[in-house]
């Protein structure tokens, strides 16, 4: 098993970083094995909705999605987390999954996905929403713990601080592993499920 995690945290070694270590820790113990990739410090811009990628197989922009689109092929989990700005996540972040899931083409079905979110009081919730959806438009089980996959802290280290949140890092972890252990067992014995061809319905006709 192999889980890429996506910190979309600018600060290196911040509360989401000590979030994610909690997991890290887990699936380590599990035998999964972990990459992180933090791009919260990248310069990485938004999608133009150009549709190059669907001639290209790839982002017309190369500065890092193409690679990580790559990691996430290869990975059966994807954990993404995001420090809270205006109760949603951060603006690269944001950038960085549209252009991810729009631009790489392979089948994300049963790829399992978790989203981890920090914050200093509030906007928790609705930036875990705001992740989620690019797992559930995707066909991505999404892993669920104790609690909304959230820690508190704004100044660095204060996330230690938070019993409950680390707690529920730790579930989210073992959770994740025993989903995608799972999934690999029923692949093997009834396949994934069938996909019918997409057909789009514009509202406007």
């Amino acid at each position: 098993m192999k889980v890429l995690i996506i910190n979309g945290s600018p600060r290196v070694n911040g509360n989401t970083s000590r979030a994610l270590a909690e997991m890290e820790k887990i699936f380590g113990e599990l035998g999964v094995e972990t990459e992180t990739v933090q791009i919260g410090n990248k310069p990485i811009r938004g999608c133009v909705a150009c549709g190059t990628c669907f001639s290209k197989g790839k982002c017309v922009f190369d500065d890092g999605v193409n690679e990580i689109a790559a990691k996430f092929e290869a990975a059966d989990g994807l954990v993404v987390a995001s420090p809270v700005y205006y109760a949603s996540m951060n603006g690269t972040l944001s950038s960085c999954l549209d252009r991810l899931f729009f631009s790489s083409h392979f089948d994300k079905t049963m790829k399992v996905g978790a989203s981890v979110v920090c914050c200093r009081r509030g906007g928790a919730s609705a930036t875990f929403d705001q992740i989620n959806k690019y797992f559930t438009i995707s066909g991505m089980p999404v892993v669920s713990s104790y609690y909304w996959n959230s820690v508190h802290g704004r100044e660095k280290g204060e996330a230690e601080q938070d019993a409950e949140g680390l707690q529920t890092m730790r579930s989210l972890a073992r959770n994740m592993t025993f989903l995608m252990k799972s999934i690999a067992l029923g692949k093997e014995a009834f396949g994934i499920p069938e996909r019918e061809e997409w057909t789009p319905t514009n509202f406007i006709r």
